[in-house]
C-alpha cells in the first residue's frame, strides 16, 4: 500500500496533488469529448438523419429506424469493453484512454464529410452505420479507463468525488453537443441551411477536440494500482475468462445497477424527448427552444452528478444511488406531464426534476463499480458490467419509447417502461455490499475477490475498518 499523503514530505504531497488535479482533469476533458461525440449523433438522429438518410423508408418507420441506429452501436459497445478490458489489465489503462479517444473523434469527424441519400443512395446509410459501429465499439472500451485512473489516484475517501469527475463528462458532453446544435440551428443556419450544411459543423468540431483531449490525456501518469500490478509481473493472462468464471453474477448485477439510468438518461441524450416535442404531427414545440430547455437540464445534471459524488464519500454509494433512484420514479410520470403541456417552461421544470435523480444515480457509479472487482481484472469487469447495463438500459431506450407512443397513444406507456428498469436497477443495488473505502491494491486482491453482493461470505478483515478509519490514506 501507498503511503498516506500526510506521511510524505512537502515535496512529494505537492506533485501527488498535482497529479491528481491533473487526473482529474483529463478525465474531464476526455470524457466530454468522448460524449460530445457520442450525443451529437443521438442529437442529430432525433432531428436530421431520418429525413437525410432514411427518408425513402416512410416518415414514421426512417424516424424508428434513425434511432435504432443510435442503439446499434450499444450493441458494439461490448466489443469495445472486452477489447479494452484485456489490454487495460494486461498494458495499462493510459494506453487504452487514448486509443479509444482518437477512434472516436476520428469516426465523428467523418461522419461531418458524409454524402446523404439524395446523393449517394443505400451507400449514405451503410456508411452511416458503420462510423456509428465504430464509436460504440469507442465508447465501450473508453468509460473503464477514464474512471479507473480517476478513481485508483484517488485518495481513499475521496474516491467517490474522483469517481464523478469522468461521470462529469456526460452532462457536460450532453451540455456541449446541445448548445452547439442549438447554435447552429437557431442562429448560425435556420432552416433549410441546417439541413443543407449547418448540421455538418458539429461533428467537424470534433477534430478539433480530439486534438485537445489527446495532448491532454498523454500527459497524465498510469494508473498506481495497474503500474504495482506490472512492476509485478501480476497481470492475469485472459482477464476476461476469470471474470466470466468467478464474477459472472457481479457482472450481471453491476450491469443492472446502471440499466435504469441509462435508459432513462436516453430519454434526453438519445434524441427522444427533443424528437418528440418537436416533431410536426406532435407536439411540434419550437426546436431551439426545446433544445435549450435539453441543454439547461444537462447543466443541473452536471450539478447534480457532482454533488452525489461527495454524497457517496459521506453516505456511502449504495444510500445515494438508492436516494437516486426514488427520485427518478416519482418523476417519470410528471416529466412527460409536463412536457405534454406543450408549455418550454412546465418543458423545463420537469427535466430539471429529472436531472436531480439522472445525477445521484450517475455519480457514485464510478467508485462502486471500482470497489466492486478485484485488482487484476478490474478494467475487465468495469468495462464490460457498463457496456451491458448499456444494452439492456439505453442501447434502443428511444425506439422503444418512439414505438410504444405509436402503438398507445399515450406517453404514459413510455413512463411504465422506465419505471419497471428503475425498479429493478433498485433491487440489484439491495444486492450488493456498501465497499465504501477497500483498499484497491494488489496486495489486497483476497478481500477484493469476495464479499461484493449479499450472496457472498465477508472477509473478518477490511471493508468495515478501513471503511470507518477516515484516513486520507491513498487506494492502493
Amino acid at each position: 500500500m501507498s503511503a498516506s499523503p500526510s506521511a510524505l514530505p512537502g515535496s512529494e504531497q505537492r506533485h501527488s496533488a498535482r497529479n491528481n488535479r491533473r487526473v482529474a482533469f483529463a478525465t474531464i476533458v476526455g470524457t466530454t469529448v468522448e460524449w460530445y461525440d457520442f450525443f451529437i449523433y443521438a442529437n442529430a438522429a432525433g432531428l436530421i438523419f431520418a429525413k437525410l438518410f432514411f427518408e425513402p423508408a416512410g416518415a414514421d418507420i426512417a424516424l424508428l429506424i434513425s434511432f435504432a441506429s443510435v442503439g446499434l452501436s450499444f450493441l458494439f459497445r461490448p466489443l469495445g469493453a472486452f477489447l479494452a478490458g484485456h489490454f487495460g489489465d494486461k498494458l495499462g489503462r493510459r494506453a487504452m484512454l487514448v486509443l479509444t479517444l482518437v477512434l472516436m473523434g476520428t469516426a465523428t469527424t467523418l461522419i461531418g464529410v458524409l454524402p446523404t441519400y439524395e446523393t449517394a443512395g443505400l451507400v449514405a446509410p451503410i456508411m452511416l452505420l458503420l462510423l456509428r459501429i465504430l464509436q460504440g465499439i469507442s465508447a465501450g472500451g473508453e468509460w473503464g479507463g477514464a474512471v479507473l485512473m480517476a478513481v485508483e489516484h484517488a485518495p481513499r475517501n475521496k474516491r467517490g468525488l474522483f469517481g464523478s469527475f469522468p461521470q462529469l463528462g456526460v452532462p457536460l458532453g450532453m451540455l456541449l453537443a446541445s448548445g452547439v446544435l442549438t447554435l447552429m440551428s437557431g442562429v448560425i443556419t435556420p432552416g433549410a441551411a441546417f439541413e443543407e450544411w449547418g448540421w455538418r459543423v458539429p461533428f467537424l468540431l470534433s477534430f478539433v477536440l480530439i486534438i485537445v483531449g489527446f495532448i491532454v490525456r498523454r500527459g497524465v501518469d498510469e494508473s498506481p494500482v495497474f503500474a504495482e500490478i506490472a512492476t509485478r509481473k501480476q497481470q492475469t493472462k485472459v482477464p476476461i475468462v476469470e471474470l466470466f468464471k468467478k464474477h459472472w453474477l457481479l457482472v450481471v448485477l453491476a450491469a443492472l445497477i446502471f440499466a435504469g439510468n441509462n435508459a432513462a438518461g436516453y430519454m434526453t441524450t438519445g434524441g427522444y424527448i427533443l424528437s418528440y416535442a418537436t416533431a410536426p404531427k406532435g407536439l411540434a414545440m419550437d426546436r431551439t427552444q426545446v433544445l435549450l430547455a435539453i441543454t439547461a437540464s444537462a447543466a443541473l445534471w452536471f450539478v447534480f452528478t457532482l454533488v452525489s459524488g461527495y454524497l457517496a464519500d459521506s453516505i456511502g454509494r449504495k444510500k445515494t444511488y438508492l436516494i437516486g433512484y426514488g427520485c427518478l420514479i416519482v418523476t417519470f410520470f410528471p416529466l412527460f406531464w409536463l412536457i405534454n403541456t406543450g408549455n418550454i417552461w412546465a418543458m423545463v421544470a420537469g427535466l430539471a426534476l429529472f436531472s436531480l435523480g439522472l445525477g445521484l444515480t450517475y455519480g457514485p457509479q464510478a467508485a462502486l463499480y471500482s470497489e466492486l472487482f478485484p485488482a487484476s481484472i478490474r478494467f475487465s469487469g468495469v468495462a464490460i458490467s457498463y457496456a451491458l447495463g448499456s444494452i439492456i438500459g439505453g442501447a434502443f431506450a428511444p425506439t422503444i419509447a418512439t414505438a410504444l407512443v405509436q402503438a398507445t397513444g399515450t406517453t404514459m406507456s413510455v413512463s411504465a417502461y422506465l419505471l419497471i428498469v428503475a425498479v429493478i436497477s433498485t433491487g440489484a443495488v439491495l444486492l450488493t455490499r456498501e465497499r465504501k473505502g477497500i483498499d484497491l491494491g494488489i496486495d489486497n486482491q483476497a478481500e477484493q475477490e469476495v464479499g461484493a453482493t449479499i450472496f457472498d461470505r465477508r472477509t473478518t478483515s477490511g471493508t468495515a475498518s478501513t471503511a470507518s478509519t477516515g484516513k486520507v490514506d491513498q487506494g492502493v
